[in-house]
């Protein structure tokens, strides 16, 4: 039994002896170190590892249990991978699947693990090292060169400067290490330029600069890295070289151009403030216009006084107080009087004179003298030498006798840049109460209009029609009244009424002192006015005296934040504050001028800009210094009134002797239009004098004046009428006198058409009648504009054609006797009721045409009968064939008949447009 077992355990025991064999042959882990740091360039693909990548196991030298099989790399997308160069040494290498970029991604960690053979060729029952951190950084090569940011740099320096600091230049380079990545110096490659440049890129001028030389500099520059490689391609360098900073106003005009007529004009449409880059706290601006040359202190409207009064709605019942001098108003006469631009009356106070107005042309101020108007037009010159200012000077000066017959009474002054209205209602009873405005326009030697309204209590001042409050009222309390006598004076003023007693000679005597003037003016004055009554509006006032001319701000929505604009209320100044010096001149850029006239006064306004500029800090603040220029309103197209109609009209007697007369103008048309030069063709630059374009215009007329050619009517016989209701009506005033007849007010054209075509004249039945002839003309805004003349004749027709209604047809068949008319009737003719005394010229006409036929006919016989005697060559027989031949022509049936009334009447269209010529007619066939 044992036998048999014996080779059965034997087995057994060789199986556990092998098995204990096998297990003790891999008995261990490999091993590694727990961290490695590796680099590699990006030209390379192998990984130099510190510490070098060396796998132990303890196994060794079993053979597969001792020996490294392989590394394995844990981490996704790991570009490296692992390798064994030595099993048996453990020894290994890592290295990269591809090329590696450092710009890319400079460093790579990841972890890595050795495995052994286990115990077999299979690497049955192999085993793993711990996992070690790999650290490989990509070292950088210098594959990039510098790249500068931009191919030009520019900046500019200011003449006569040193500047550590121009500008910098900068370049990039690519390269990811600090070595390569690095731009270590920059050079200037263009020779002999006054500029140096660091390694940091910051380019300084090596001597002042001068704008007077060379402008704008050029210059390349390049920039190497810390590896010496050079830019790609180098940058230019540009330096302005600018004149010396000076804080001013840029990009404006000196001379603008106003065309009338455009509406509003931006002044400086492109200005702004150079500041020289200094900080700016507050920028204030003044712009002024100065209009003072202009009439009287600007444009207003041309139209007269009267008209425009008329126009504004003014109330009526104004009395003129320095009308033009004349035999009725004589208190003028010893004012000296200054020519003006619009013709008005302009009146010199030397501060030495006054005028009392004659007391029969006082105003009456019944009960209304605490309701009156007082208006005028002043330029106050002020004292002379250590007068200027000191003393009191008096315009106007009255007391007033109303009627219950108490007094009232008040004085007009201006003293310094104050005027003042002392006003006392009742001389008996009540104080004076004294009413002071302080204003520059009393004081600035210009001109201004003034208008004081009293309603009393209330007392309004107007100056050039912007309203003014009293700045102080005082009640002066007992001052003595003047004397209880109605007188007016102008220019100065009586002292009041005092008693004093005088020795003389031992004698003491009782003298009445205050009758002689005092407190004289000193100025220019016109157009002083005085109504009692209802006073004007404020906007009829406005109407009447505002400037029609200035400055003005409209686009306030595009004002900065903090900015504030202000216009004076004559529109002669415009202010402007705010702190930013760009939205400072934007608002400056929308300041405009307007003038609303259709037909501006043309000529130079002096343009002024003053700034004021605080900084900050009271160091180094801005000067900036005034501008001046000035405006120029172009001369307008002046507009051209033309009258057109019939040059002559006939008329029955019955017609001129009738309730209303004969139309003097039935078919008068008036035109306005204004011409605009021309080029005749698109390559002429000035227009041709003689090419006009011409535009209708809408316009209006202020006067109208018919007048008599020749002898003036007899108002005894002949008379001009209009429709007098119809012209009141329309606003038109009329003038009537021998000589002429006027028509005044301001109307449209079709108003005045319509009423010079129904002016008539008449005559009285016993008149002795006459061709009379009339010229009418027209003009606009007080004379600046007239119309042509026209004229026209009206005559009496008679004989056959009396009874005929064409009366242009009349005119025509009109003519007039060839005698020279006596002197005494020049510009008319006598008529007579002799019809034939009407045609003695035409009659001789047609006897002359008819002898002319006749001896036509005569001479044709005679040629007849010459030529047959030279054919037969008989004498005898060619008498009696030319005796034949004129019984023949004697024989025949032809009748020639001239009627002189259808030559006249043939001729009739001629005659009515130019002067009757004689013309031959062929004769007409009549039966009977």
């Amino acid at each position: 039994m044992l036998q048999r077992d014996l080779p059965l355990s034997v087995l057994l025991i060789s199986a556990l002896l092998y098995c204990a064999a096998s297990n003790k042959g891999n008995k261990h882990k490999p091993w590694i170190e727990a961290q490695y740091q590796g680099i590699i360039m990006e030209n390379d693909h192998t990984v130099l590892l510190n510490p070098p990548l060396f796998a132990l196991d303890k196994d060794a030298p079993l053979r597969y249990a001792g020996e490294i099989c392989g590394f394995r790399i844990h981490g996704s997308g790991t570009p490296f991978e692992a390798v064994v160069l030595d099993r048996t040494t453990g020894e290994g290498l890592i290295r990269a699947k591809g090329p590696v970029d450092c710009e890319a991604q400079r460093e790579h960690t990841f972890t890595i693990q050795a495995h052994d053979c286990g115990e077999g060729p299979d690497g049955v029952n192999s085993k793993k090292s711990h996992k070690a951190t790999v650290h490989v950084r990509v070292n950088d090569v210098n594959e990039f060169a510098p790249v500068f940011g931009e191919r030009v740099f520019r900046a500019s320096v200011t003449e006569g400067r040193m500047y550590e600091k121009v500008l910098r230049v900068q370049a990039w380079d690519q390269d990811c290490s600090p070595q390569y990545s690095q731009v270590c110096f920059y050079q200037i490659l263009t020779p002999n330029v006054p500029f140096t440049i660091d390694n940091d890129g910051y380019i300084k001028n090596t001597q002042p600069l001068q704008a007077s030389g060379e402008k704008l500099i050029r210059f390349t520059v390049t920039a190497y890295d810390c590896g010496k490689k050079r830019a790609v391609e180098d940058a230019e360098v540009e330096i302005q070289v600018k004149p010396t900073c000076k804080p001013s106003w840029k990009g404006w005009n000196k001379r603008i151009e106003y065309v009338p007529g455009s509406g509003s004009l931006a002044l400086f449409p492109n200005i702004h403030l150079e500041t020289c880059d200094e900080p700016v706290g507050n920028i204030q601006a003044t712009v002024e216009i100065q209009t003072s040359h202009i009439a009287k202190g600007c444009d207003r409207d041309n139209y007269s006084e009267k008209a425009l009064r008329k126009l504004c709605g003014a109330a009526p019942g104004d009395v003129d107080l320095l009308p033009s001098p004349s035999l009725v108003h004589n208190w003028t006469h010893s004012l000296p009087v200054q020519d003006t631009q619009d013709s008005s009356l302009v009146f010199w106070f030397n501060g030495s004179q006054s005028v009392e107005v004659a007391p029969g042309h006082l105003p009456a101020g019944g009960r209304t003298a605490d309701h009156l108007t007082l208006s005028f037009w002043l330029k106050h010159a002020g004292g002379s030498g250590g007068r200027a200012g000191k003393e009191e000077e008096v315009l106007l000066c009255n007391t007033v006798q109303n009627g219950d017959g108490s007094f009232s009474h008040y004085t007009l002054a201006v003293h310094g840049c104050r005027i003042s209205f002392l006003y006392w209602s009742l001389l008996e009873s009540a104080r004076p109460v004294k009413f002071l405005w302080k204003l520059e326009q009393v004081c600035d030697v210009e001109w201004h209009h003034y208008a004081l309204s009293l309603e009393f209590p209330t007392v309004s001042l107007y100056v050039d029609g912007v309203t003014y409050d009293p700045a102080l009222i005082h009640d002066n309390g007992a001052l003595p009244p003047p004397r209880r006598q109605a007188r007016l004076m102008i220019g100065g003023c009586w002292a009041a009424e005092e008693k004093l007693s005088v020795k003389v000679d031992d004698n003491e005597t009782t003298r009445v002192i205050g009758t002689v003037p005092g407190r004289f003016l000193r100025g220019y004055m016109s157009g002083l006015t005085l109504r009692l009554g209802p006073v004007d509006s404020r906007e009829v006032i406005e109407c009447l005296y505002s400037c029609k001319e200035g400055l003005q701000f409209t686009d306030f929505d595009s004002l900065g934040k903090g900015m504030k604009v202000h216009v004076n209320p004559a529109q002669s100044q415009l202010s402007l504050e705010g702190d930013d010096a760009h939205s400072f001149s934007r608002a400056l850029q929308h300041v405009e001028y307007l003038n609303s006239l259709q037909f501006p006064t043309p000529g130079v306004r002096p343009l002024k800009l003053q700034t004021i500029v605080k900084c900050p800090s009271d160091e180094g603040c801005l000067t900036v210094p005034d501008l001046e220029g000035y405006l120029v309103v172009l001369q307008p197209d002046a507009p051209q009134v033309q009258l057109s109609g019939s040059p002559r009209s006939a008329h029955p007697i019955s017609d001129f002797q009738g309730p209303l007369g004969v139309p003097i103008f039935p078919d008068l048309k008036i035109t306005c239009s204004v011409s605009h030069p021309i080029s005749s063709n698109k390559q002429e630059r000035a227009p041709r004098a003689d090419m006009q374009s011409p535009d209708g215009i809408e316009c209006s007329l202020e006067k109208c004046e018919v007048g008599v050619v020749g002898e003036d009517l007899n108002m005894e016989y002949e008379s001009l009428s209009v429709d007098v209701s119809s012209t009141w009506q329309r606003g038109l005033e009329m003038e009537n006198s021998s000589r002429s007849l006027k028509i005044t007010g301001v109307q449209s054209v079709a108003v005045y058409e319509d009423i010079l075509r129904s002016l008539t004249y008449r005559t009285v039945v016993r008149a002795t009648l006459y061709a009379r002839k009339f010229h009418v003309s027209c003009s606009e805004m007080n004379g600046r504009y007239i119309s042509n003349q026209l004229y026209t004749e009206v005559d009496v027709l008679h004989g056959i054609h009396a009874g005929s209604p064409n009366h242009v047809l009349s005119a025509q068949q009109f003519v007039h006797n060839a005698q020279q008319a006596p002197a005494e009737l020049s510009g008319h003719t006598l008529a007579t009721t002799n019809p034939g005394s009407v045609f003695p010229g035409v009659a001789m006409v047609i006897i002359i045409a008819c002898i002319g036929f006749l001896a036509l006919i005569v001479t044709l016989g005679l040629s007849r009968i010459h030529s047959v005697q030279q054919r037969d060559g008989v004498e005898e027989p060619e008498l009696e064939a030319a005796t034949q031949r004129d019984t023949f022509w004697e024989d025949s049936a032809m009748t020639i008949t001239v009627n002189p009334m259808e030559s006249l009447q043939s001729r009739g269209l001629v005659s009515a447009q130019k002067e009757p010529v004689s013309e031959q007619r062929e004769p007409n066939e009549e039966s009977g």
